[in-house]
Order: structure tokens, then C-alpha cells, then sequence
């Protein structure tokens, strides 16, 4: 992994460990980082905001095999302030995750 990977994850772990300190959830947090393992290990382009791609991880985790309706425990509003993404794009990219991990 070159520094400019290192960096990134450096940058989802970082937003993933936070958001897990202010909403603790043990399992959601192990298949965030499960989920962030694998993103990085394929050959996917993560353009973008780190804060875009690191909700929608935690969106997608939370939403899986169920019919989206948000993160439990968190308001739309206060997602968007915590990552500074607007609740499209935390969809947008949860869906773009789906796609590439074939969900």
C-alpha cells in the first residue's frame, strides 16, 4: 500500500472511529471496518470526499438486507453535519458500496 492509500484509510478509520465514540454499536462497527477492508483492497476508485464514502459505509452497514430508512439511533440532519455530506450523496455512495461488494 503506497502513502497516498495509507493516508486515505488513515482518513475513513479516523471518521469511522469517531462516529463509532459518539454512537456505539460493537457489530455495526466491525462490518464498517470490514467493509472499509475490502473497499480498499479492490481496485474501486473512492473519488471523493472521505466523509462521503465513510457514511455511506456506515449507511449501507445499517441498511443492509432491510429497506433503507436511515442510520437507528442518529437524525438525517445530524449524519449530514457529523460527515458534512448531504443525505444523497450518503446514499449515493452506500449504493455505489452495495454495487461493488455485489449486495
Amino acid at each position: 500500500m503506497d502513502a497516498t492509500n495509507q493516508d486515505c484509510e488513515r482518513a475513513y478509520r479516523g471518521l469511522l472511529d469517531g462516529f463509532f465514540r459518539r454512537h456505539p454499536n460493537a457489530a455495526m462497527e466491525k462490518r464498517a471496518l470490514k467493509v472499509l477492508r475490502l473497499l480498499l483492497g479492490s481496485d474501486a476508485s473512492l473519488a471523493g470526499a472521505s466523509g462521503g464514502w465513510t457514511a455511506g459505509i456506515i449507511y449501507a452497514v445499517a441498511n443492509r438486507d432491510r429497506r433503507a430508512c436511515g442510520v437507528p439511533g442518529i437524525l438525517n440532519s445530524d449524519f449530514e453535519a457529523l460527515f458534512g455530506v448531504s443525505m444523497g450523496t450518503v446514499r449515493k455512495r452506500a449504493a455505489q458500496i452495495a454495487g461493488l461488494l455485489d449486495w
